[in-house]
């Protein structure tokens, strides 16, 4: 499919909107970005919606509002803060683009499922993989029960986010009291899991259509292996049951371009951890001759990958 028209939804300015450009223009295609803040639907009164959006090509000058029927793949990247009403219309107008047969990657459904880390690990563990002893509760003195149930050295997690950010190790009651405290003054759900010893070394399988990348993450001084935080990235063999429990995963979340984590055990059962449905590659690219964007653009360009 020659010319063909992408649209990214959130990508907004930086290495991986650059990355993406740079790959659309290596395979003819036409590539154009919205924030999701303009995302709106005009109803007819006798057939589908009009679902549009205010559009960049290039990322550069002015905007144009586009129709997302008009672009043959829309990719979906981080979708900012906002109210729930906000958050809630957003997903709908991308189930409506999927409804009415717009490509859309990832569909909105696996956005749902891997933004919310409770739904994410309740669904990995429905398919029956092994996952860290997690309790998610509404109050401080059930999370107090729950740091002590699990042993009294936990991770505590926000519900939604990624790189890390709001990532804590609580091994002393009185921390968590306080950490507790603070949470629910801020209407905080408490996702307390069991911390996984060592800490600090997992394997991270990038699924892109049919490719996956298998990572090999490890910090030396911290228990999280994010990239962005310091961890140590490089390219290993891919691993035959590994790569099928990933694609098994996403497949499930109709995820065509994911991660998924999976943590080292010193009992020597790894722990599925986490689904991204809106990853980053710059750690990866580092560490691999492939070019990820120009994997991501031809996965957008063929429906079949």
């Amino acid at each position: 499919m020659s010319d063909s028209r992408i649209l990214v939804l959130g990508g907004g300015v930086g290495w991986h909107s650059n990355q993406l450009i740079a790959a659309a223009h290596a395979s003819g295609c036409h590539i154009a970005f919205a924030p999701y803040e303009t995302l709106a639907s005009n109803q007819s009164a006798d057939g589908p919606s009009r679902l549009t959006a205010d559009a960049a090509a290039d990322n550069q000058g002015d905007a144009a509002k586009v129709d997302l029927k008009d672009f043959d793949a829309v990719l979906t990247r981080t979708m900012p803060p906002g109210s729930l009403e906000q958050i809630t219309f957003r997903l709908a107008c991308l189930h409506a683009a999927v409804a009415r047969g717009d490509r859309v990657v990832n569909r909105p459904r696996g956005l749902e499922i891997a933004i919310d880390k409770f739904a994410a690990l309740e669904h990995i563990a429905r398919l029956g993989y092994d996952v860290p002893e997690t309790i998610v509760v509404q109050s401080r003195a059930e999370a107090m029960e729950a740091f002590g149930q699990l042993g009294g050295d936990c991770i505590v997690k926000p519900l939604f986010g990624g790189e890390g950010r709001g990532v804590m190790r609580i091994r002393d009651a009185e921390l968590a009291w306080y950490t507790f405290t603070t949470l629910e003054q801020l209407g905080a759900v408490f996702y307390v899991q069991r911390f996984i010893s060592p800490g600090g070394r997992d394997t991270r399988l990038l699924v892109i259509g049919e490719h996956t990348i298998t990572l090999r993450r490890e910090s030396e001084n911290d228990f999280r292996t994010n990239v962005s935080g310091g961890a140590q990235c490089r390219v290993i063999e891919n691993d035959e049951q590994q790569d099928k429990l990933a694609r098994r995963i996403t497949s499930s979340m109709e995820l065509q371009f994911a991660s998924v984590d999976i943590i080292d055990s010193d009992d020597g059962r790894p722990r599925v951890l986490e689904v991204n449905a809106v990853p980053g590659w710059r750690g990866a690219q580092r560490a691999t001759s492939q070019n990820i964007a120009s994997l991501i653009i031809g996965l957008l360009k063929n429906p079949s990958r």
